[in-house]
């Protein structure tokens, strides 16, 4: 059955076309639609005339036909009015029987009125009919609305960068954070990777992306997380802890001497930046010369400050070490903590912020960062107490939950549309969607969480999840089919597979620490006629039945989306190869019960890796169609505190660590 959305969206008139406030991504403030329908269709020819001279913003899609006129003869008026009462990156578009007139409190809110208007002549394509005669007033919820890109563990052919500019701009996204740490190609330090893109393309990247409104930040990880700097021999001596490449020791000059360096090529890549994020997140400095943990981190926050600010960029910082050093940061992860409760914990623990509070750095906004349940009053509760105390604060939710393969947890919807309608009552300035690169899931399984962030912080409104699902299907993939569903039913497979060949209280993640990873990580290995072995791998031989049904559903699904006309397909590829490479993974699984039982023989079982290979081969394939999928052969990595299988291997070997661990087992054992 149809949901509410598509009826909106679908159901024509027999009359007239059809559109509602849910026939836009984002959804539109005000749309006021008439009964009477104007001249104007999806063919009809745009004659853009601006009184002010305002130039005509990029155009996308079915505006780019459009074409700029005189007065006498153009049916488009546009121009930007900063007296106009509506709040910033606002328009207001009325379109009458003959002509269309766009007025904008900017020129952002001028390129956000033609993305509209493309919208506009969308709906109208996809239903056949005349344009209504109508009035739009729209503006955001949020003013910064900025998504992050970590490149940290692999980049994205150039192209793709370019592209994705475009589908951000096109949802009216206008910030982008990038995590560079070794991507970037220094010109004053030596720490670059050899496969990192220079500053010339990082700053060509920005200038497109400006010119769509959206300004590039960078990201360069700080005191903790430097990893990319310290692992090198010439930095080891700059280390918070000798035998550790995680932090700076705070209190070296050098430490600031590289990390500034390192921030005026990142300035250099992004132009047209308002912040410098500076990272400072998970990381516990030694106390040393009588200076605290605490103090440390505050007098290392304080450098990078002042340099942002001479530099004419402001300072961002993830707020989780003060909010744990304050003793609060637990609560903030806690969903069944109550107001109450809440309060009366920051009451007892306010002292001990406060004694600080007056190093807190005036000029740097502190991230509040929550990504599974950003909900609960004791998060709600620390931005109020950032908001008190007249700290600049803004939030960062997630695109992810969990970093294996695919964002699981619907895409994280629920979170993203939380934090962003908390964002909007609180009055925070903006929001950042994170993305982090830790298991380096494909760019494309991002998307529907990108669209989601989209729709909440522009509209600030309670749309239902079910609704911007369908909204998402109809928008992305230019299609209602109830096969598209397909995303969340792979949450669970996606989920189990992980630790599928994995022993009970292990993790894959862990598997290359340890020494001896054949016994104390993958699973025992049956001998013919093991009972005992089914006894006990009863529970994973259940789940993998269960899961082959699923996926096989799931496949069949992709296989029938991909022959129909849809947009972005290349996202379902995508979608395809983790389908099919948890698929064989559980199928493997029921051939070792198999063998268990006597049913199937070694030859057969180890015939599976020939299978396995083809498969890898076909999954890389799709992959590299945009994505740079190997590192370089002289690459070194990191000591990987923080276990990301990403960072495990210069090649693809991580995605299929268990798998090629299990085959390295199977054949030790059986051949």
């Amino acid at each position: 059955m149809k949901k509410i959305i598509l009826i909106a969206l679908l159901i024509i008139s027999c009359n007239n076309y059809n559109e509602s406030y849910n026939t836009f991504l984002p959804a539109l403030k005000e749309n006021s639609v008439s009964e009477k329908i104007s001249n104007f269709d999806y063919k009809s020819d745009l004659t853009a005339f601006s009184p002010n001279g305002d130039t005509i913003p990029i155009l996308f899609d079915l505006t780019k036909k459009i074409k700029s006129g005189n007065e006498e003869n153009a049916n488009l008026f546009y121009e930007v009015d900063p007296k106009l009462e509506i709040p910033n990156q606002g328009y207001l578009i009325e379109i009458f029987e003959n002509k269309i007139e766009i007025k904008a409190k900017d020129s952002d809110g001028l390129f956000y009125s033609f993305i509209s208007l493309n919208q506009i002549l969308k709906n109208s394509k996809s239903q056949n009919k005349n344009i209504p005669i109508k009035q739009i007033k729209d503006y955001p919820a949020l003013n910064y609305r900025s998504v992050h890109i970590d490149v940290k563990h692999h980049l994205e052919k150039k192209e793709y960068y370019f592209d994705l500019i475009d589908q951000l701009a096109s949802i009216k996204i206008n910030g982008i954070i990038i995590e560079f740490e070794d991507k970037l190609g220094y010109s004053r330090s030596s720490i670059a990777a050899p496969e990192a893109y220079s500053i010339d393309f990082w700053k060509e990247l920005s200038e497109y992306a400006i010119k769509r409104k959206i300004k590039i930040s960078p990201l360069i990880q700080g005191l903790g997380h430097a990893s990319f700097i310290l692992k090198h021999d010439e930095y080891k001596h700059l280390r918070d802890v000798p035998e550790s490449d995680w932090a700076f020791n705070p209190l070296e000059q050098e430490t600031y001497d590289v990390q500034f360096d390192l921030y005026k090529d990142a300035l250099e890549a992004t132009p047209y930046g308002q912040f410098l994020h500076v990272g400072g997140d998970e990381v516990r400095v030694i106390d040393r010369n009588k200076k605290k943990g605490f103090e440390l981190n505050l007098y290392w926050l304080k450098k990078v400050s002042e340099f942002a600010e001479k530099n004419k960029r402001t300072p961002i910082f993830w707020d989780d070490m003060y909010l744990k050093y304050g003793e609060v940061w637990n609560a903030t992860l806690d969903p069944n903590i109550s107001e109450s409760e809440a309060n009366e914990l920051w009451e007892l623990k306010a002292t001990k912020l406060n004694e600080y509070i007056d190093e807190f750095p005036e000029n740097c906004i502190y991230m509040r960062w929550s990504y599974f349940r950003p909900w609960g009053k004791g998060n709600i509760k620390s931005i109020d107490w950032y908001k008190e105390n007249n700290i600049k604060v803004m939030g960062a939710t997630a695109g992810q939950t969990r970093w294996i393969l695919m964002p699981q947890d619907e895409s994280n919807i629920k979170s993203i549309k939380s934090f962003a309608l908390i964002s909007t009552e609180k009055k925070l300035d903006g929001l950042l969607l994170t993305l982090w690169d830790d298991d380096s899931p494909h760019f494309e399984l991002y998307k529907r969480g990108i669209h989601a962030f989209a729709e909440y912080t522009w509209t600030g409104q309670n749309t239902e999840i079910s609704e911007f699902k369908n909204k998402f299907n109809y928008h992305f993939f230019n299609n209602d089919n109830d096969r598209l569903n397909f995303i969340d039913s792979l949450d669970k497979p996606v989920r189990d597979w992980a630790n599928l060949f994995i022993k009970k209280g292990k993790h894959r993640n862990s598997i290359t620490k340890s020494d001896d990873y054949l016994s104390t990580h993958l699973i025992d290995l049956p001998s013919v006629n093991d009972e005992e072995w089914l006894l006990n791998h009863k529970e994973k031989i259940e789940i993998a039945n269960d899961h082959l049904k699923s996926l096989e559903i799931i496949l069949n699904d992709v296989r029938e989306l991909k022959s129909m006309p849809l947009g972005n397909k290349y996202t379902l590829e995508i979608y395809e190869q983790v389908a099919q490479l948890a698929h064989f993974s559980y199928k493997l699984m029921i051939e070792i019960s198999n063998y268990a039982k006597g049913s199937s023989s070694i030859e057969a079982l180890l015939n599976n890796e020939k299978e396995f290979k083809v498969l890898r081969n076909e999954f890389e394939k799709v992959y590299s169609k945009t994505r740079i999928i190997n590192k370089s052969d002289n690459y070194i990595l990191d000591q990987d505190h923080h276990r990301h299988t990403a960072n495990q291997s210069i090649n693809m070997d991580w995605q299929f660590i268990g798998e090629l661990k299990l085959f390295e087992k199977l054949n030790l054992t059986y051949k």
